[in-house]
């Protein structure tokens, strides 16, 4: 930050006594003053659309803990899609919720599973307009909930799941993925995958690391969203909210691994680590605003205890101004258009 020095000078009035000489008021008067001024601008290319698509569906599915939420039918995920991209959004972030699930996920890397069928869906309908990003992640596919394949123990086998994505990964990317994002937080999980992407041919395939994941009590509301298995918790593998630094530690880990992006997850809590991050790093940094940061404004804004449209601007804003680049928000599609001009 620029140091400055503290203003002390103040026009004086022998009568009247001191007043200011410097007003800040004065750029904050009008909307346009404020428009001028305004230090941090959103623009809907910042924003990426979360999308849910369920397989077997034969019309869109409302999500009880997201209102305005959809299980998407594949019809209708091309149709959101297409809105998406008319209200410019930056990207889509895909994601797949099977009829069946077994103990390894075998649904998430089969060619003909429900988030690869919907991926070349996508990708048919828009093309290179927008990112079309695909989630790896077995907790949607496995009976047991969790990231990876579990171990003897019952813990998430770290190296075992890091086959699984790998096999996850090429297959998004022969569906046409422009970007893969490995949400799992296994040790070595972007050096698998990226390794995994350029021997089959997908150089051009980019990753986007959940790097600072947390263990949040924040995602309940996705659980719903995709009829997670999950009895228990995921603390062995997601991060520790009280930690920081371990940030900094898992960030550099993905760098050196391959990462071309890296998140901050959930968003508006950690903010500081968005900026610690932003400040570190010299590639995109991510937020992802989570199903409960999107359900708690939803909740208060229909008892009328906030005015919701505000309110979602300006956590898109804060987060932007934190150092945030790639803003991943269920609001994005609806708010691309109602960010300030």
């Amino acid at each position: 930050m620029t140091n400055f020095s503290v203003p002390t000078s103040y026009a004086s009035d022998s009568n009247a006594g001191a007043f200011p000489l410097h007003r800040p008021r004065r750029l904050r008067r009008t909307p346009a003053l404020r428009r001028l001024a305004a230090e941090t601008t959103v623009r809907p290319s910042n924003l990426v659309q979360p999308l849910f698509v369920r397989e077997g569906l034969t019309e869109p599915r409302p999500i009880a803990s997201m209102p305005g939420v959809l299980q998407h039918t594949r019809d209708t995920l091309r149709k959101a899609a297409a809105e998406a991209v008319a209200a410019g959004v930056g990207g889509l972030m895909i994601f797949g919720i099977p009829l069946v699930k077994d103990g390894t996920g075998s649904g998430a890397s089969d060619p003909e599973g429900i988030l690869q069928v919907a991926l070349r869906d996508v990708v048919a309908e828009v093309g290179e307009q927008t990112v079309v990003i695909g989630d790896i992640n077995l907790d949607e596919y496995t009976t047991h909930g969790h990231v990876g394949v579990l171990g003897p123990d019952g813990d998430v086998d770290n190296d075992a799941s890091l086959q699984r994505f790998a096999e996850v990964a090429v297959a998004q990317a022969d569906a046409g993925a422009h970007v893969v994002a490995p949400s799992g937080m296994m040790d070595g999980q972007v050096r698998h995958i990226r390794a995994a992407l350029d021997r089959a041919g997908h150089q051009q395939v980019a990753i986007l690391g959940y790097s600072a994941k947390y263990a949040s009590s924040f995602y309940g509301p996705f659980r719903d969203a995709v009829e997670s298995s999950l009895t228990g918790d995921r603390k062995s593998y997601q991060q520790n909210p009280a930690n920081l630094r371990e940030s900094l530690r898992e960030v550099a880990l993905d760098l050196t691994e391959g990462a071309d992006m890296v998140m901050v997850k959930p968003a508006s809590y950690y903010l500081d680590i968005v900026r610690l991050l932003a400040d570190a790093v010299d590639v995109p940094v991510s937020a992802y605003q989570v199903s409960g940061e999107y359900a708690m404004v939803e909740a208060a804004a229909k008892q009328g205890w906030i005015d919701r449209d505000s309110a979602v601007v300006e956590s898109l804003t804060c987060l932007y101004r934190a150092g945030a680049t790639v803003l991943i928000t269920y609001w994005a599609t609806e708010f691309a258009a109602k960010l300030p001009r």
